[in-house]
């Protein structure tokens, strides 16, 4: 089979890697694709958000099947184009997508399913948003409504950051177009996690659970950003709290879609927090999380490409998904400014001193190959990504390796899975 992955980042390095390993695959092709996922893909020099581009790719190349990796192509309707034109695609057509797209759409169809989340409103005029924060209680969540990179999301101590946030999304348009609806949402005490299954619009099949750290420094504080690291699984989705996410969000939530007439097709993800209540909805994702796809792949045992196909088939019920006990751990290795305004260029020492690592893999998320030097090319630059016996071999296994690696400026927390040890020593 011949396949197409769109996208450039870690998590598409991580499921060409994922796939490059199943007997059934001939050829990879990876749109635009980046240095890293050179090294195991052919590159081909198309955008995510060119779509037709792509559909004539996929078609002159008579690709078997196309995945698509980050939001925006979904958002645009790049599996409604595929499926016009005969050709098979992995992801949810451009209404389901509408649960990324929208921030907004999403809470609706939450209250209107009875799905747990947050308390929240929409507005799109500032002056309306302003009264109605200064009816609220600290700390304050204020959201762009549409695609922001993981950065869309202010949570604020005080009334006054709230009101920055609020000129610095409706006013100042620091997102752009994501910025002309805002939601302003309770905040909700608790640990987050991360919960993403395969869905074919009838049945669920969860995958590896997995928590996400989206702040900047150690102990989560500072901005947020698109992920600085992720471990999988995590303690805090017992199997209680796993049961209650599909019996109380996944299933009415595709019950929900479906009496809107939208059959959601493709990986769902449930960004979530633990509360003591339980499971409530923060977010959901329309495709794999970034960094947590790193991890979640490396502990997948079983062929990927059966899972994507009965997702596409509508035959889910019929496969099952086979897990490596070990637990795996991904830092992601930041260049110095991120999440803001961030360096390049920068020559990446150590990357050789891995080649043949046996416990782990380095996914490239922002690199760039030039004279046979690595160069930063992004914002987050690389998922060091480790298995270990326990969590706390593969915590000091990734941080071994991550100790290999260096270029000036190189940022990375150093307290990724942290939680999830104390918990286990609790």
């Amino acid at each position: 089979m011949k396949l197409l992955i769109i996208g450039s980042g870690g998590r598409e390095h991580a499921l060409v890697w994922k796939l490059k390993q199943s007997p059934r695959v001939t050829k990879i092709f990876c749109a635009p694709g980046s240095a890293g996922i050179g090294e195991l893909a052919e590159c081909v020099a198309i955008t995510p958000e060119q779509l037709d581009r792509l559909a004539e790719f996929a078609q002159k190349e008579r690709i078997d099947l196309t995945v698509v990796g980050p939001e925006l192509p979904l958002t645009l309707g790049i599996v409604d184009l595929f499926e016009s034109r005969g050709l098979k695609i992995f992801g949810p057509n451009r209404a389901a997508a509408q649960l990324e797209g929208s921030k907004a759409f999403t809470k609706e169809i939450l209250h209107a399913n009875g799905i747990p989340t947050a308390a929240f409103a929409t507005f799109t005029d500032a002056a309306a948003a302003r009264q109605y924060l200064a009816r609220q209680k600290s700390p304050y969540v204020v959201k762009a409504d549409g695609l922001a990179a993981g950065k869309g999301v202010l949570i604020c101590a005080t009334l006054a950051e709230a009101e920055a946030a609020l000129d610095e999304i409706l006013v100042r348009k620091s997102f752009g177009a994501a910025g002309n609806k805002v939601v302003i949402e309770e905040f909700l005490a608790g640990e987050e996690a991360s919960f993403m299954a395969l869905t074919d619009g009838e049945h669920v099949l969860p995958l590896a659970t997995s928590q996400d750290h989206k702040r900047i420094f150690d102990g989560d504080q500072g901005p947020n950003t698109g992920g600085m690291g992720a471990y999988s699984p995590a303690p805090v989705v017992t199997a209680e709290v796993h049961a209650r996410i599909l019996r109380e969000i996944l299933l009415p939530l595709l019950i929900g879609l479906k009496r809107q007439s939208i059959r959601y097709r493709g990986l769902i993800y449930a960004g979530l927090m633990i509360t003591q209540d339980g499971p409530k909805v923060i977010e959901f994702n329309a495709r794999f999380g970034d960094p947590e796809c790193q991890p979640i792949m490396m502990r997948l045992k079983s062929d990927l490409l059966p899972l994507l196909e009965a997702t596409i088939d509508g035959k889910l019920d019929q496969v099952e998904a086979e897990w490596y006990e070990d637990p795996a751990v991904c830092v992601v290795l930041a260049a110095n400014g991120y999440p803001g305004a961030y360096d390049k260029g920068k020559e990446i020492s150590g990357l050789e001193k891995l080649a043949n690592w046996s416990q782990g893999f380095v996914f490239h998320a922002g690199t760039a190959r030039e004279n046979n030097r690595w160069l930063t090319a992004g914002g987050r630059v690389l998922g060091v990504t480790a298995r270990g016996k326990t969590l706390v071999e593969a915590v000091e296994e990734v941080y071994r390796a991550v100790g290999v690696i260096s270029w000036p400026g190189m940022h990375y927390r150093k307290d990724i899975a942290r939680r999830a040890l104390t918990a286990n020593r609790d």
